[in-house]
């Protein structure tokens, strides 16, 4: 059960190397800690060899995108590669610009990524060459739902076996797959979409929970699934104290309260998922 994945988290306190955007990365950092990681935001071309070298995994963000911090995604990467570390990467608005999308797909011919997690608009302009991503949003015409459930599905692992990593796809409904296996997760609430950097703060998570899964087992499909659960659950019990005058800024912040008091009696039993 999931249940394992959160306390392998929670006793290891995994250091995590974050290089992602400026307007999450407070967010990204108060994430991990507090699921029960430790958050390190490097990203200038001196340091990130050093700290790419202590962490236990990198996340790289390229949310805010700029030509001071490409080169050092690369070396981080390359330097987490070198040391057999778990990286993750979260492509926000891959698609949107020539930069973005060249960048993203440069990262993925050089660096060997454990983890790639988006949206359906970004994992598709990832995977295609191409994409309708409005700006760092799915467009609407890609929404993952019940009719085109499948066809994605497979289109998942599908791009995990070529790219080698376990494919996130999040949004009103979530997909977690690689080449053999998919979960299908429906927890969450809509309102999340009015939380800016939900998904940058789920990206951090899913490197807490894999760098730990990697320290004590092999199945870094279940604890990517188990951070994906985790972070959907959190969101539909932070949406249930909300009064009515409080707005996503609250919200936002109970989420994260949430994470930090979530247990593993309450994931298992709130996780909503499905294999296929």
């Amino acid at each position: 059960m999931f249940s394992q994945k959160l306390e392998n988290v929670r006793k290891m306190t995994p250091l995590i190397h974050n290089i992602t955007n400026y307007v999450t990365v407070n967010d990204c950092a108060n994430v991990l800690l507090a699921c029960g990681g430790s958050p390190i935001m490097s990203d200038d071309i001196d340091d990130v060899y050093d700290i790419a070298t202590i962490c236990g995994g990198l996340n790289i963000n390229i949310g805010t995108l700029n030509r001071n911090t490409i080169p050092s995604m690369f070396m981080a990467g390359k330097r987490a590669n070198e040391l057999n570390h778990p990286v993750i990467l979260d492509p926000v608005g891959v698609g949107a610009s020539k930069l973005r999308t060249q960048t993203a797909y440069k990262l993925l011919d050089e660096v060997k990524f454990s983890v790639i997690r988006g949206n359906i608009s970004e994992i598709k302009a990832l995977a295609f060459g191409s994409g309708s991503t409005k700006g760092v949003d799915a467009d609407v015409a890609d929404e993952v739902n019940s009719e085109n459930l499948e066809t994605t599905i497979q289109f998942a692992k599908e791009f995990s076996k070529k790219t080698g990593a376990i494919i996130a796809i999040t949004g009103a409904m979530d997909i977690v797959a690689d080449y053999k296996y998919a979960y299908v997760i429906k927890n969450g609430h809509t309102m999340m979409s009015k939380v800016t950097g939900t998904g940058c703060m789920l990206t951090a998570m899913i490197a807490a929970y894999i760098v730990a899964e990697k320290s004590v087992g092999n199945d870094m499909l279940e604890a990517v699934a188990a951070a994906t659960c985790a972070m959907g659950l959190c969101g539909e019990i932070a949406h249930s104290r909300l009064t009515k005058r409080d707005g996503n800024a609250t919200y936002r912040n109970y989420i994260i309260d949430e994470i930090y008091n979530l247990d593993g009696k309450t994931l298992d039993e709130g996780a909503k998922y499905e294999m296929q």
